[in-house]
């Protein structure tokens, strides 16, 4: 996926002004990945015998997926670009992989799905908190 985004990003046809594209393309291929982690693991935790004791689980998933995706199109947007924007954008796609993660973490022993969740949370949290130290 990097390929793809790099190669968007190298097309844009203005310029991207003072962003770290490195850290942008991470950051948009994390919440890519943590998206999908997390619906797959809200699915997955719909398929456990023990179902109705992740509906906590379930809904931080869901609720983190939504917010992940929503930022990479976000960051994939540069027309107009307003920092303050994309920076809140950022504070909560982080803020809802913190609460995933801790919430899959909660999990992860019992439930592998939600180890590899939590884990993708994580590094999504970080992308998003090395953009937002980049922003002007």
């Amino acid at each position: 996926m990097t390929m793809a985004i790099d190669d968007m990003l190298g097309a844009y046809p203005a310029d991207l002004g003072r962003v770290d594209r490195d850290r942008l393309t991470h950051c948009i291929e994390e919440a890519t990945a943590c998206a999908q982690a997390c619906t797959a693991c809200a699915d997955a935790c719909l398929s456990e015998a023990d179902v109705s004791n992740l509906a906590k689980c379930i809904r931080t998933n869901l609720d983190c997926a939504d917010i992940c995706q929503t930022t990479a199109r976000v960051l994939s947007r540069h027309t107009g670009y307003d920092a303050n924007i994309t920076r809140a954008q950022l504070l909560a796609c982080a803020a809802a992989c913190h609460a995933c993660a801790d919430e899959c973490g909660r999990q992860s022993t019992t439930h592998e799905h939600c180890w590899v969740c939590a884990e993708a949370c994580r590094r999504c949290e970080r992308a998003c908190e090395e953009l937002i130290n980049t922003l002007g």
